[in-house]
């Protein structure tokens, strides 16, 4: 069982190294000309760097340094080979992310790397076992297919993280609230024994959140650096590889059998639903349109979001919170055993929907009479600005008399 002693120790040297290696990577990005400049599809207004990926690569291994020097972590460390694929796998994407980042490639090159670092993931043993059939229960899946499957999560992940890499910070703060909203769920299973202490998706989840927490400073609005392929792909093999060790090769007997949308395959899928939601409707946007998956445009759902009338925060805030809520909504009948707790999160969801579509409203009403207000003021300070004609004043005066 993981202490949390030992958890947050590998959090805080994650976090750490990965802000510390920040200033690193800006004037590596800087030196060799990653720098991005603004563009008809880019929100940002000035250059900024974009290898941060290379501080996120030096806090994971920071990461598993902290680990394989606490005790707790032991058993992780048992099995060699399952850590060094890891390693391999993380990379393997993050190479494939760094030459995009240096010299653009094209997507079947990038999808090969993919590819590749899943393959390097499945070959070292960190490959789904376990798959839930609604209304079946679980099912074994014969090798050959077990390693299509999880290639193809692989390749999943690391788009759906990359895609929504949109805004200053939105990635690092939906994949540092999914991961952590995992590790909650990880840990449950390991003190139900419902995952072996050897597994190591808890221990990557915990290294997620800390280099996605060390990043955060950088890459919040205004960004000072941007995190890049690199950054993003490796996020999205992280994820991959802790989902696939705990929800592809845990015990189905401790959740999944009455709550089939909480099983442990499947519960990554729920949390992960705002990443998850823009890829799937990004691949039928393009395909509709016929443009190509590798397409770029402007019809994210930061994008829309920026359209509707919220400031950039704000956007990234929203979609935060629709993970938070999702992460909610996937974790409360797992940790309470029922499902009454869910009508909070049922109104958090509802609240966060009504302030989306309402806020931008309220705010431009509220500016339109704000520039009436100042309009009507305008017009009545030039009324008494203005003499009086000659004409009028005597007669006023005669009047008078």
């Amino acid at each position: 069982m993981r202490s949390s002693w030992s958890l947050a120790v590998v959090f805080a040297a994650a976090m750490l190294t990965t802000c510390a290696l920040m200033p690193v990577a800006i004037w590596v990005a800087r030196k060799v000309g990653a720098v991005v400049p603004p563009g008809d599809r880019r929100v940002h207004t000035t250059p900024t760097p974009t290898l941060g990926g290379i501080a996120m690569f030096g806090g994971l291994l920071a990461g598993l340094a902290a680990a394989s020097l606490r005790t707790s972590f032991d058993a992780v460390f048992t099995s060699r080979t399952t850590v060094l694929g890891v390693v391999g796998a993380a990379s393997v994407m993050w190479i494939s992310g760094l030459v995009d980042d240096l010299r653009e490639v094209s997507a079947p090159a990038k999808l090969a790397g993919m590819v590749l670092s899943g393959s390097v993931l499945v070959m070292t043993g960190t490959q789904i076992v376990n798959v839930p059939i609604p209304f079946v229960g679980f099912t074994v899946l014969a090798p050959d297919l077990a390693v299509v499957v999880s290639v193809l999560w692989v390749a999943v992940m690391a788009n759906a993280t990359n895609l929504i890499d949109g805004l200053d910070g939105l990635a690092a703060g939906i994949i540092a609230i999914a991961a952590g909203s995992f590790l909650v769920y990880s840990i449950k299973l390991d003190d139900a024994g419902a995952i072996d202490s050897t597994n190591i998706g808890p221990l990557i989840a915990v290294i997620v959140v800390g280099v996605c927490v060390g990043f955060l400073p950088w890459n919040f609005h205004p960004a000072k650096a941007f995190m890049g392929d690199s950054g993003a792909l490796l996020l999205g093999l992280l994820m991959a590889a802790s989902t696939i060790a705990v929800g592809g090769q845990s015990d189905d007997s401790f959740t999944g059998q009455s709550w089939f949308f909480f099983a442990p395959l499947v519960l990554p899928l729920v949390i992960l639903g705002v990443p998850l939601f823009d890829m799937a409707f990004a691949i039928l946007r393009r395909t509709t349109r016929r443009t190509g998956f590798a397409t770029a445009d402007k019809d994210h759902l930061h994008h829309r979001l920026l359209r509707l009338g919220h400031g950039h925060r704000q956007a990234v805030l929203i979609l935060w919170g629709f993970t938070a809520v999702l992460s909610g909504f996937a974790l409360v009948p797992v940790l309470t055993r029922h499902g009454e707790g869910l009508w909070p999160v049922l109104a958090a969801f509802v609240a966060l929907c009504l302030f989306t579509l309402l806020r931008p409203r309220v705010r431009r009403r509220g500016e339109l009479d704000i520039r009436r207000g100042d309009e009507a003021g305008s017009s009545a300070e030039a009324r008494r600005a203005t003499p009086e004609p000659e004409a009028s004043r005597s007669g006023s005066a005669q009047r008078t008399g």
